[in-house]
């Protein structure tokens, strides 16, 4: 499967952008193709494209996985031109990717959104498998490990982590002063 973690789509807005940080309103985003940061409000409608799925005969596929299928058979190349190719060979080249689609709910413009996506992250460098960055992550931990194992050991000085009671049988917290107001 191709890893589409933290991609997303923005309704009114045109490609796709990564996610980069939370902020007060919203999230901040970065564009894929223009490197642009952008802030993205809480009323915005946003996609994640790992949430999204297409209608087959029998059950919805993640688009991850028919974006994988796409990536086999073009060996990581460019998909069809979505915005230049008719809507037969649209079809018939979606039909050849995945083609137990149901032909009743997945509309040509639902293919040609599925090809310009695919093109756009397999452009800007985005088009990643699960697999690749799976074992990316075991070597990391590895390497986490071993300089862990190498490190000497801190030593670490005794502290009273008691806490007084009071008469009440209430615990009392050192440094903390209430105020009364809230």
């Amino acid at each position: 499967m191709i890893d589409l973690k933290g991609i997303i789509s923005i309704s009114g807005q045109p490609g796709l952008f990564k996610i980069v940080a939370q902020s007060k309103n919203g999230i901040i985003v970065e564009g894929l193709s223009d490197k642009k940061r952008v802030n993205v409000y809480a009323s915005t409608k946003v996609s994640t494209l790992s949430d999204i799925s297409m209608f087959t005969t029998g059950d919805d596929k993640p688009i991850a996985e028919i974006m994988k299928a796409i990536y086999d058979k073009t060996n990581g190349g460019e998909a069809i031109d979505a915005k230049s190719a008719d809507d037969k060979a649209i079809a018939a080249y979606f039909a050849e990717v995945l083609p137990d689609y149901d032909k009743e709910r997945v509309y040509v413009s639902n293919m040609r959104k599925l090809f310009s996506w695919y093109n756009g992250l397999q452009a800007t460098g985005n088009l990643k498998l699960v697999e690749e960055t799976a074992a990316e992550t075991k070597e990391e931990v590895k390497e986490t490990k071993v300089a862990k194992e190498k490190a000497p050991a801190k030593k670490t000085a005794a502290r009273d982590n008691t806490k007084a009671k009071t008469s009440a049988g209430v615990k009392k917290t050192a440094g903390v002063r209430k105020t009364g107001s809230a």
